[in-house]
């Protein structure tokens, strides 16, 4: 979820800081609409993918066509009824949805004639959902991750001229030259030594077993390495994280953090990263030009961003049965693995995606 927010907070910064005239209003629309609803659906998300993925899986998919599909759209219509109110208050010029859910509430208002201004829809996986084209004849414009999706919406039948290949909008830092020793220095790092960066926790983590797998081959395979390991909104990992690293005599070359808001800096001084493939994470390392270690990704949107990834050879895989410790001794063996990864995140990334978006939506404001 919090994927989708962080590409429209891309967004409103890049025209903040561009623009003197125009208004931006940023909205979390299912929050606006229902504090408590957004609290139940994003609370039943977490659970279904922590402890019943294979029940999300069944949804995320369901929900592409048929019945399910259908029921999204009514609760969308009903939705849409408290969001006019919004959008007759602040009469936008211009609508950015960064959620199927916003663009489909705003498609269902430009067809009842509510509100006419054009609608950008912005797509943050590199997989198309059915969810986001409900209602695509009402929205102007759609900027998508890679060549791909455009061809697959070009055959569902939406017009080329409405698809822009832009990529998925991040923050401008990850736009930043910078210092490798400083950066070190702030994390007591060693500039002269390489850094592996291990987002671990998050809100859903990667399993705590297999987490806790990964950190001990790390430890164990990559002796003259570094590691940020990142636990986020997991307590527990943190204490086994420390644990480990107390017990394996480990404090001088891998770093816990619980938290940070530091990624584009760490993401800078770093080799490589493993993480769980979410859209703004794997824009976020194809933006750094960084190969990719895929860890336990949710069923349904992850699983289909670590396909794509694997795909166009940024990243590896590493599923539910494969030996941790194997691969990443296979890994760390093949030394052309890791530069042809590099080779290939660089071909793929799109850095100037934010700038590109809003450079082509500012000229429909300001026609």
């Amino acid at each position: 979820m919090d994927g989708h927010l962080s590409a429209a907070r891309s967004i409103e910064n890049y025209i903040k800081n561009n623009t003197s005239k125009i208004e931006v209003k940023l909205v979390d629309c299912i929050e606006y609409i229902n504090k408590y609803l957004n609290k139940i659906l994003a609370e039943s998300y977490n659970e279904a993918a922590k402890k019943a993925p294979w029940a999300w899986k069944r949804a995320y998919h369901s929900s592409n066509h048929g019945l399910t599909s259908k029921a999204v759209t009514t609760s969308n219509k009903l939705f849409s009824i408290k969001l006019n109110k919004l959008l007759q208050d602040f009469e936008p010029d211009l609508i950015i949805s960064t959620h199927p859910f916003g663009t489909q509430m705003c498609g269902i208002l430009k067809k009842k004639g509510k509100i006419n201004c054009p609608l950008a829809t912005i797509l943050t996986d590199f997989h198309i959902h059915g969810q986001w084209l409900v209602f695509n004849e009402y929205c102007d414009y759609f900027f998508v991750s890679n060549q791909q999706m455009k061809s697959d919406m070009i055959e569902y039948g939406i017009s080329e001229d409405k698809i822009y290949v832009s990529g998925i909008p991040v923050s401008e830092k990850f736009q930043e030259n910078f210092d490798r020793e400083r950066i070190c220095a702030e994390f007591d790092l060693n500039p002269n030594e390489q850094v592996i960066l291990f987002f671990a926790g998050g809100e859903f983590g990667l399993g705590n077993k297999t987490t806790i797998m990964v950190l001990k081959a790390l430890i164990r395979l990559f002796s003259k390495t570094q590691v940020v390991a990142i636990s986020g909104k997991n307590p527990k990992i943190k204490a086994k994280f420390d644990e480990l690293v107390k017990v394996t005599d480990s404090e001088e070359r891998i770093k816990v953090l619980e938290y940070t808001n530091q990624v584009p800096e760490l993401m800078s001084i770093s080799s490589f990263v493993i993480t769980k493939p979410g859209g703004l994470t794997s824009t976020e390392s194809l933006t750094s030009h960084l190969p990719m270690i895929i860890i336990n990704p949710i069923p349904g949107q992850e699983e289909e961003n670590a396909e794509f990834l694997v795909e166009k050879g940024v990243a590896i895989w590493i599923k539910k049965n494969d030996n941790v410790a194997r691969a990443l001794k296979t890994l760390y063996r093949d030394t052309q693995k890791l530069p042809l990864m590099k080779e290939n995140a660089i071909a793929l990334a799109k850095p100037n995606s934010t700038k590109t978006i809003c450079e082509i939506l500012l000229r429909e404001v300001k026609k």
